[in-house]
């Protein structure tokens, strides 16, 4: 058997004292999921979810009992978050499917640890630890563990009739933890029922997709995916553009210390098209910030690495600076990959890692003027005021932001001067 009791996370006050309260007169509750996959990892533990033999409303009058504040946040499936010293704690009475759809389960509460076992997703996800920090396999998921084999829990294809989201969490799961080739019943069972991954909401296929990306390299992953055609229903958009930079990419992050980023690397395989990519986050319901960043990428014009300090200056400017770096990383990753060009690469890596540093400390100037000051000269409130603002702006901008508030109200007076 393992124990996790020595690591610190699971030495915290509350924690302890909720195990306590719940393992008390009659109740057992254990650790489950995530923090003990993680912990017997060597990974970090996030959010600590527990599994109970109480039914929910037990565990809400015993944490208000003894002063703990619980929140129903699911309680028709079982669930109540138990908040202590700042910190959620999703406590979940042990369950049954009674019926499924492939997207929502009617459950029926119980106190079968290897009933609630057996109707979890995978089987490195169904591991428990008792308040002693004993880890209990009831499926075989710490030889899983051992081998970072990322595995259904018994029949593939039932457990993903279950939930069709479960086709991504496979592949999410092996991004994250697995190690060689996928499960084969695994892989098999995803691409029988790809095409089911459209019932889903968009939301949540959208969600799994971005933590798979955010894996420190979601490659092999992507790979297999692409491979059972299960990609393809994701993404159409990656079907002639490849995924190939992802590795490349990858590679670049780990070299030169980027942070992972999910939004760039989705734009490292999908065309970099505004009426595509407005479809795609459209499509998949992104949030209007990640959509922005995308857009904003797919807008930039490619940057040619011999462009001037001023002429850069200017189109972080005009573009917007959040889509130069998109462009510039995803561009730097792909001249480091192609180590067959020698010098001319190295010439060209260099520059573009100045102009990346350069994009990263930019600073978008204020144009000195508005419409107030165009009014004030005399122009009738209407589309013309924008029209000569347009103009200063475009001036200002050629001289590289260097024409003050003074020179471009001169500039101003004068233009009006010859329009009359």
């Amino acid at each position: 058997m393992s124990n996790i009791a020595g690591q610190d996370w699971f030495s915290k006050p509350a924690l302890q004292r909720i195990l306590a309260l719940l393992n008390a007169d009659g109740g057992e509750a254990r650790i489950v999921g995530g923090a003990v996959r993680n912990a017997l990892m060597g990974m970090p533990v996030g959010d600590i979810d527990m599994a109970t033999t109480l039914p929910p409303q037990d565990v809400v009058e015993r944490a208000k009992e003894a002063g703990i504040k619980a929140v129903p946040t699911g309680i028709e499936h079982g669930t109540v978050t138990l908040v202590l010293d700042g910190e959620g704690f999703e406590v979940t009475t042990l369950r049954r499917d009674v019926e499924t759809d492939g997207r929502h389960a009617q459950v029926a509460f119980g106190t079968d640890w290897t009933e609630d076992a057996e109707r979890r997703d995978m089987t490195i996800n169904a591991l428990y630890a008792d308040a002693s920090g004993e880890v209990i396999d009831l499926i075989g998921g710490l030889a899983d563990i051992d081998k970072r084999n990322v595995r259904f829990i018994g029949d593939a294809d039932r457990r993903i009739a279950e939930d069709y989201l479960r086709i991504l969490r496979f592949f999410r799961f092996f991004a994250h933890y697995g190690s060689g080739r996928p499960d084969a019943d695994g892989l098999r069972a995803s691409a029988r029922a790809k095409d089911k991954i459209s019932t889903l909401s968009a939301e949540r296929v959208w969600s799994e997709m971005k933590k798979l990306l955010a894996a420190a390299d979601p490659s092999r992953a992507l790979l297999w995916m692409r491979q059972s055609g299960v990609l393809t229903q994701v993404l159409p958009e990656t079907e002639k553009w490849g995924i190939d930079a992802i590795h490349g990419l990858v590679a670049a992050e780990q070299a030169l210390g980027w942070a992972p980023d999910a939004l760039i690397r989705l734009a490292a395989i999908v065309p970099p098209d505004v009426e595509r990519v407005t479809a795609m986050t459209s499509r998949l319901r992104m949030s209007n910030a990640e959509a922005k960043r995308l857009k904003q990428w797919a807008a930039t014009s490619v940057i040619d690495p011999a462009t001037t300090d001023a002429a850069f200056d200017r189109l972080l400017y005009r573009q917007g600076v959040e889509g130069v770096i998109f462009r510039l990383k995803l561009a730097l990753a792909a001249a480091r990959a192609d180590v067959s060009a020698g010098d001319v690469a190295m010439q060209k890596i260099a520059r573009l890692s100045n102009l990346l540093a350069r994009a990263e400390k930019f600073e978008k100037p204020n144009f000195p003027l508005t419409g107030a000051d165009v009014l004030s000269a005399g122009v009738a409130p209407g589309p013309k005021v924008g029209e000569i603002l347009s103009e200063l702006e475009d001036k200002w901008i050629e001289f590289n932001f260097s024409l003050d508030r003074a020179a471009l109200a001169a500039r101003l007076e004068a233009l009006l001067k010859n329009q009359a």
